[in-house]
């Protein structure tokens, strides 16, 4: 199955292919005036049975690369806790993990709002029971 080949946008009747359904729920969760507290940006992976999958992005107030635990210091889920994004793939988590994270890289690269992204601290991603990889990070 292609990166993403069954995805859904956030009203569940709307299905997107490929990783353009990612790339257009990032620009409008990112083309929102972010807190000029939010020190940082946390994708968070859910395996929601039966191969579905979700994501939400977060802003926290804190951003340490040797804790895990900084996507704990929520602020703001930007809405995206009610509107994830959602997709179908029939592989292993590890493998929709790695999937994930290379399309989020890619953003960061050259996505329309990975400036939005690029300007704090930090950027990591992971399922919310797992391990957290570092995106991006401002800190040596």
């Amino acid at each position: 199955m292609a990166l993403f080949g069954f995805m859904k946008k956030n009203d569940r009747s709307k299905e997107e292919s490929g990783t353009h359904g990612l790339t257009n729920w990032l620009d409008g969760v990112l083309q929102r005036d972010i807190p000029g507290d939010v020190k940082a940006f946390a994708f968070n992976l859910y395996d929601d049975g039966n191969g579905n999958w979700s994501m939400e992005l977060v802003g926290t107030r804190s951003f340490d690369p040797a804790d895990t635990d900084w996507p704990c210091d929520e602020m703001t889920d930007f809405g995206t806790r009610a509107a994830p994004f959602r997709w179908n793939d029939a592989q292993r988590w590890d493998q929709v993990l790695e999937k994930a994270i290379s399309v989020l890289k890619e953003y960061l690269k050259n996505g329309k709002y990975a400036a939005v992204l690029m300007s704090r601290e930090g950027v990591g991603a992971g399922f919310v029971d797992g391990d957290l990889e570092i995106l991006h990070s401002r800190r040596s």
